[in-house]
């Protein structure tokens, strides 16, 4: 089949890149002139593990193009995906439809055959019917459907999801939408993996009910991560034992300084506020949003005290900025409220991240970035664990230690212990939900 997708950011590159391995004709447009220049130029925009490759494959098989012509790429598409951004909204914390509705609008005068025109970007309940008039009003005599067709990808994993999903879920109004949708997604039908067709709003609201409960798990452990730290238990052992039950699972019960990224805060607002046009509160997605702010400030404060009460003039690394290892992304990522607090306090930091230095020097004004953890420990009163990336699994905590002016660890992905801190040397370490080592 021919496919067209609109936007090249993660989901829209993502996915114009796997459906062009499923053996469909791509051609992914972008309005950004020098994105697509470095796509041509077989390099990606964003990091994520295995996707240059897979690009690279099929470009050369023929399979998939780039280009900044949005008439030529819809030009007897049998679908046509909107992956374009849903930015929140400043002052009501909605979605941003702009660019979705914009981008619709334009397919609808580029188009002059029969089409389904999917949305794969994460939109509010009622988007996609909008659309539909957005496009009929554009071009009357279009014969078209629309779809919705929210994706579930993890930065990180994002193609294994793709390609191996728990399901995929499509929301469509008519049969012969379905039928297109379905022979796009047969190579996953084939190999045994769930397709769902439902009505378009129950696709849309799949996504947010979804994301808003992982989100919830996330925040649930790290409320029962504060309570441990003050009755002696080990968060650790809680949510192993807790993942055991396999009514909860596993999955999400990690403590850490909170969630963040691009789709959790985005999505958990947005479903707030739909709660709130409709008169149906989302008591707890609101109460989820207040705690993991909560959350943050009160890493603050646990690096504070490891500060012996304050940070001015203290040296402190940080390991890791990007909101979750194996992406550079970092949107709403715990960094970017821990990081300018120590800064803010009188500290001088210096980060260390193995993709967060692009994006992080514009947003992490006044940090220094230094190549590996050791040479960011150098003299360094303190070191904060940020981001649970391999590298930072398997250190030379001695060495570390060693380097250090005083040895203090804060450990906010609980990846090493008390024990392993006071063997290696560490005066003091503190982690999430656990024992800590004293001062």
């Amino acid at each position: 089949m021919k496919i067209a997708v609109i936007g090249t950011g993660y989901v829209g590159l993502v996915s114009g890149v796997c459906f062009s391995d499923f053996g469909h004709d791509v051609i992914c447009v972008d309005k950004d002139p020098a994105k697509i220049e470095m796509l041509e130029a077989g390099k990606v925009p964003i990091y994520e593990p295995g996707l240059d490759a897979l690009m690279a494959k099929n470009v050369e098989a023929g399979r998939l193009i780039f280009t900044g012509d949005l008439m030529k790429a819809v030009d007897g598409a049998d679908a046509v995906f909107i992956a374009v951004g849903t930015p929140t909204r400043r002052g009501d914390g909605h979605a941003d439809l702009t660019y979705v509705f914009a981008a619709a609008e334009e397919v609808a005068k580029a188009c002059t055959d029969y089409t389904v025109i999917v949305t794969k970007s994460t939109v509010p309940l009622g988007t996609n019917r909008q659309v539909k008039q957005v496009v009929k009003k554009a071009n009357p005599k279009l014969d078209f459907d629309v779809a919705s067709n929210p994706e579930f990808l993890r930065e990180g994993a994002a193609i294994e999801d793709f390609m191996k999903p728990d399901r995929v879920v499509v929301g469509v109004q008519s049969d012969r939408a379905a039928e297109v949708m379905n022979e796009i997604y047969r190579p996953l039908y084939l190999r045994d993996f769930p397709i769902m067709t439902t009505d378009l709003e129950s696709a849309e609201m799949i996504k947010y009910a979804a994301n808003a409960f992982l989100a919830t798990k996330i925040t649930f452990i790290n409320e029962i991560a504060a309570l441990c730290e003050r009755t002696g238990a080990d968060i650790k052992l809680v949510s192993k034992g807790m993942g055991m039950d396999g009514r909860i699972g596993n999955k999400f019960l990690h403590a850490g300084p909170g969630y963040g990224g691009s789709c959790f805060p985005k999505d958990t607002s947005a479903l707030a506020r739909i709660g709130q046009e409709h008169a149906v509160p989302m008591h707890i997605t609101e109460t989820v949003i207040r705690v993991n702010e909560a959350v943050k400030t009160r890493m603050i404060e646990k690096l504070r005290d490891l500060c012996e009460g304050s940070f001015n003039g203290k040296t402190i690394a940080v390991l890791g900025v990007t909101f979750k290892p194996n992406t550079d992304d970092m949107r709403d990522a715990p960094s970017l409220t821990i990081v300018p607090a120590l800064v803010g306090g009188g500290a001088k930091v210096r980060v260390v991240d193995p993709q967060g230095h692009h994006e992080g020097e514009a947003l992490l004004p006044g940090v220094n970035w230094a190549e590996d953890a050791y040479k960011a420990s150098q003299n360094a009163h303190a070191l904060v664990i940020l981001t649970e990336w391999n590298e930072f699994r398997a250190l030379d905590l001695k060495k570390l230690a060693k380097k250090m002016k005083t040895p203090r660890m804060a450990d906010l992905r609980n990846i090493y212990s008390a024990k392993d801190a006071k063997r290696a040397g560490f005066d003091a370490y503190v982690s999430v939900g656990r024992t800590d080592l004293g001062g």
